[in-house]
């Protein structure tokens, strides 16, 4: 029998090719029709519509990697502000508890 095919996906912190499970997408929405900017949030069902980027879910660490390095704002195209950043983080750490 033919083995099932596992999705791999990189990790914008780290940089390190994981499963798709052990990671979590971070997506932005795509833009309105008036012109703004769509939405960046962690989307925990990985089918939400619009751009895409992994981090890994074990750790808080990849998403300071990432922040300091600016590769969210990178895999995005767009300027992201802190207060997105604060709200990543506390997405993040809800993930972790649970």
């Amino acid at each position: 029998m033919k083995q099932k095919k596992i999705p791999m996906r990189k990790c914008t912190g780290c940089g390190e090719m994981k499963e798709k499970k052990q990671l979590v997408r971070i997506v932005k929405a795509p833009d309105n029709e008036d012109g703004s900017s769509g939405d960046i949030s962690v989307d925990l069902t990985g089918k939400k519509p619009g751009r895409g980027a992994y981090i890994c879910k074990s750790s808080l660490d990849c998403l300071a990697k990432a922040k300091k390095a600016r590769r969210l704002e990178r895999a995005f195209s767009c300027k992201i502000p802190d207060e997105i950043y604060e709200k990543l983080t506390e997405q993040m750490q809800s993930v972790t508890e649970s």
